[in-house]
């Protein structure tokens, strides 16, 4: 082991995207956090990749790929229309900053069958 390298430890905040110094951290960590809950979903319906490719309307390599964390290029809009697909409701809170008494939610979910 190099003399000169630092092995100091160092808390990091609540997104590791912005530890890292990585562009658009938020984004970042709102699309992680869609991506596990697809990945929760498949493991709880039991389908594979495959089967949600065909729901999700995408590859099953694009599957593969999110999954595997290689989801920059993806939107968090495409992120949340999958899970839409894939039987979830998805709901945004609207608020000032710091004050979720003034909260407005905005829920999403597959269109009804009239």
């Amino acid at each position: 082991m190099s003399e000169d390298m630092d092995l100091t430890v160092r808390h990091g905040g609540d997104n590791v995207f912005a530890d890292l110094g990585l562009p658009d951290p938020a984004t970042h960590l709102l699309k992680a956090h869609l991506v596990s809950r697809l990945a929760d979903v498949l493991r709880e319906c039991k389908l594979t990749q495959v089967a949600a490719a065909r729901v999700a309307g995408i590859s099953q390599p694009d599957v593969s790929r999110i999954l595997r964390g290689h989801f920059r290029d993806i939107s968090v809009e495409r992120l949340m229309r999958m899970l839409i697909r894939l039987g979830c409701e998805v709901d945004i809170a609207v608020r000032p900053e710091g004050n979720a008494a003034r909260s407005t939610t905005i829920s999403v979910g597959a269109p009804e069958i009239a």
